[in-house]
């Protein structure tokens, strides 16, 4: 196959989001929420998936896809032999009455820019994941889609039989087309499109303005930040993995999973990356998700609940669709939700720490630290010898792994840190003694012979994740030991260009065949920390390629360049953001001295 991408561009504003081609179509959208069966949805199935495209009526034509500076709006450009014109696709984001707006609408303005070009519209939204197709009811201006579990409205001055029937028009002025799921529009279409385009245009650019940002890869970070923040749900604070599901980890690999859901896996480098950027409003509303979970959790976290913090999250395998270029299986809700994977509870100390411990936060939950720091603490304390998945979601082989233990440990040292601010005495002799503990035990992972520490107790196999040992401070950045550990993981883990194996032994799927990105990510913040800057930067140089055409990363990287798995994905957009802040820093403190 040739280098594959993903050629589409993302769009959302925290209630919904949209996949478009540059192709101008709308791929992927679900409605109303995030995990919901989708409205447009030919990425994974060309037929039954339906399509919302605007494209030029003739063949032969020139295009191109950008973002608005500093927005999530997109453009998609065309140019024919009559014409050039423009589609700027827009989810609505902005204040009103000072409170958030985001309504579960796209608006689509077709802008003409040169001559007259000869267009065609077509919108076929399917519901029930391609099962249901709609009835379509006229109006003077709209089209009413019957048959979903709440109204589906597209509003339009462009000919409601023209989009009907799919005939081609010419384009002689700028015209807009507004979907909506729930609340249709009946304000006037023109004014309120261009309104809220407006609006939304300065809601992103203020969002950008008020980062804290590096003064090198501004331009990636600020990419990165902007889909970050597009895949936190804001009704509850829980933040996806991705929005999309299925997308293969390499071709034909069967590794198709679902990923619209809120992993606790991800919750440190999420939180640190909200905090590195300097919005702690992400922060805290992802902490009030947390700690709804918390307090409805029985004996044990989940590794992953839904956006509204739902528990069971059964998967299916969808056997009317084809899924994305044939790869089958299609699934929707993710099996690793019934699994044990004991890093969770280190992954919420870790990542909460700075609402208890940051100046700049006035946080009016800090009083109930100790419920909450308690049974975490306890939860570390029940499970520091038990057998887990780990965090790759191994579903046939239970381990005692070295990245548990290492959250266990970072974890137990988080709660120290939180029981000091309050002087809680108890608290921080459970937590020095938890740590110590977990120190014990992840030495009982170390292999002399590899002059390593491996991916599990009684294992010789490697694993990137043991990276985050140096990025954590569990080994320190100028110890032999250390050195020894990053050679071990790049003379088995290191493949071209910069690109980082998870691991390659044999799984539940047999061996590996794609990079995972954000591991690549993690040793450019490893070699930072080690003070190897010029290999650092020169690594980050290469991997900021593998994005797409907009700088959006996917979740596997192959090593001929290709993009697979789920995209975007919000853990490599998250190491990126950290590992530039560590060269930054690291950067900054050579120069001072």
């Amino acid at each position: 196959m040739p280098v594959h991408k993903y050629e589409m561009g993302v769009i959302g504003n925290c209630s919904y989001l949209a996949y478009i081609s540059t192709m101008g179509d709308v791929k992927w959208m679900c409605m109303p929420r995030f995990d919901s069966s989708f409205l447009f949805g030919s990425l994974l199935d060309e037929e039954k998936g339906g399509h919302f495209h605007i494209r030029p009526a003739d063949d032969k034509y020139d295009n191109a896809q950008y973002y608005l500076e500093n927005t999530n709006i997109l453009c998609t450009e065309f140019g024919t032999t009559d014409g050039r014109f423009k589609i700027v696709d827009c989810a609505p984001r902005m204040i009103i009455h000072d409170r958030q707006f985001r309504p579960t609408m796209l608006i689509r303005k077709i802008e003409l820019m040169s001559g007259a070009p000869v267009i065609k519209v077509g919108c076929s939204p399917r519901g029930d994941y391609g099962r249901i197709i709609p009835e379509a009811v006229t109006g003077s201006n709209h089209i009413r889609y019957l048959n979903f579990p709440s109204q589906v409205r597209l509003t339009t001055n462009i000919p409601i039989n023209y989009i009907l029937n799919e005939s081609p028009f010419v384009l002689d002025q700028d015209r807009y087309l507004v979907l909506t799921y729930g609340e249709p529009l009946e304000a006037p279409l023109e004014e309120t499109a261009e309104e809220f385009l407006r609006k939304t245009i300065r809601y992103w650019q203020e969002w950008v303005k008020s980062c804290y940002l590096p003064n090198i890869y501004q331009e990636k970070i600020i990419r990165s930040a902007l889909v970050l923040k597009l895949h936190q749900y804001e009704d509850t604070g829980g933040i996806i993995a991705s929005g999309s599901t299925s997308l293969p980890e390499f071709h034909e690999s069967s590794r198709n999973w679902d990923y619209r859901y809120c992993w606790f896996r991800d919750t440190y480098y999420t939180l640190r990356a909200f905090n590195q950027l300097g919005h702690f409003e992400e922060l805290e509303k992802y902490f009030d998700f947390i700690q709804n979970i918390l307090n409805t959790s029985g004996d044990h976290l989940q590794p992953l609940y839904s956006i509204i913090g739902e528990k069971e999250i059964n998967e299916i395998e969808l056997d009317h669709l084809s899924g994305y270029l044939n790869n089958r299986p299609v699934r929707v809700g993710n099996k690793a939700y019934e699994q044990i994977q004991n890093d969770v509870y280190g992954q919420v100390l870790v990542g909460v720490l700075p609402l208890y411990t940051d100046r700049r936060l006035t946080f009016t939950k800090k009083t109930s630290y100790k419920k909450i720091i308690s049974w975490l603490l306890k939860q570390i304390e029940r499970t520091r010898n038990v057998e887990d998945a780990g965090l790759w979601e191994f579903r046939n082989q239970k381990q005692v792994h070295t990245y548990t233990l290492l959250f266990h440990w970072a974890g137990a040292k988080a709660a120290y840190k939180i029981a000091k601010e309050f002087g809680d005495e108890v608290l921080m002799q459970q937590a020095e003694r938890l740590s110590q503990d977990a120190s014990d035990m992840i030495e009982k992972c170390y292999d002399p012979k590899q002059k390593a520490y491996t991916q599990a107790m009684n294992t010789t196999h490697l694993d990137a994740s043991t990276l985050m040992m140096i990025t954590m401070n569990y080994l320190p950045h100028d110890s032999q030991k250390t050195k020894d550990h990053i050679a071990a993981l790049e003379k088995d883990l290191l493949a071209d260009r910069a690109l980082f194996y998870r691991y390659k032994h044999f799984d539940d799927f047999g061996v590996p065949e794609s990079t995972f990105l954000v591991c690549a990510f993690w040793y450019v913040d490893a070699l930072a920390c080690v003070g190897r800057i010029k290999d650092a930067i020169e690594n980050l140089n290469n991997l900021v390629h593998f994005g797409n055409h907009l700088g959006i990363f996917s979740e596997d990287v192959s090593t001929d360049g290709s993009q697979w798995g789920n995209f975007p994905q919000t853990y490599s957009h998250v190491g990126l953001i950290n590992a530039a802040f560590r060269i930054w820093k690291k950067m900054e403190a050579d120069d001072f001295i």
